[in-house]
């Protein structure tokens, strides 16, 4: 991978194919990437004649359905009309726990985050969840997150929502809720599996043969830096702007 250009775009192109099948995904704030992602797959589709997509970015007057900011985002996915959604977190641990109060004992946490909000709600009824954090590092990746504020499984509790996938700036690992943990899919160029495992604070299963996660054909690149990066400078302009320079 040359350029950072290269590395966002790949995110951006599996998101896409992460997203595969849904009808709708909500996008929250302050989330260049996975926005691109779903507007994506919303561009694939009508491409290639496939069911057609809504997408809800929270901050966006064009691309978002939404009157009432989270209130209705809520609604919405108790009412199970959100099939997809993104999360991150200070700590993720092996088990698809999420920490986004800090680190430390709480409530004398010695680092302080934003608060959890309401992704403990979302976490739980929204199907297929994919945790993105473009840090790959210990420090984030941790055998056990200090403060649980979104539980990944709750088997005492029935829930249709929980996470799908891990998406990095170094890898995709698929998450399996029957055994509670991450397995690696693959890894972006130009990183190697030894290098996931130095950066990645908990266990996860590996496959013998570990593959590349795939560059975007010349097709979806030529989608992505057309329609794709004009409709999110709606709602990112420099982002926007960024990567059409580089283009």
């Amino acid at each position: 991978m040359s350029t950072e250009r290269e590395r966002r775009e790949i995110l951006i192109v599996t998101i896409a194919d992460l997203l595969d099948g849904i009808r709708h995904v909500a996008v929250g704030a302050s989330s260049p990437i996975p926005a691109a992602g779903a507007m994506l797959l919303r561009a694939r589709n009508e491409r290639d004649g496939k069911p057609p997509v809504r997408i809800s970015i929270l901050g966006s007057q064009a691309h978002n359905f939404f009157t009432n900011g989270g209130i209705e985002l809520f609604d919405c996915a108790a009412q199970g009309r959100v099939d997809a959604f993104f999360l991150g977190g200070g700590q993720i641990d092996g088990h698809g726990n999420i920490n986004l109060v800090g680190t430390g004992d709480y409530p004398t946490s010695h680092v302080r985050w934003p608060g959890s909000f309401g992704s403990a709600y979302l976490y739980h009824l929204i199907p297929r969840v994919i945790l993105f954090r473009e840090e790959h590092s210990p420090r984030v990746f941790v055998r056990k997150v200090d403060f649980v504020s979104a539980r990944a499984i709750t088997p005492e509790v029935p829930r249709r929502g929980g996470p799908h996938a891990l998406l990095t700036n170094m890898a995709l690992f698929d998450f399996d809720r029957e055994a509670g943990g991450f397995a690696l899919r693959s890894v972006h160029p130009p990183f190697t599996p030894a290098d996931i495992r130095e950066s990645t604070g908990f266990a996860y299963q590996e496959p013998e043969v570990v593959r590349e996660t795939p560059r975007p054909d010349a097709a979806t690149l030529s989608l992505l830096r057309g329609r794709v990066f004009t409709e999110l400078a709606e709602t990112y302009p420099a982002f926007a702007r960024t990567m059409k320079q580089a283009a």
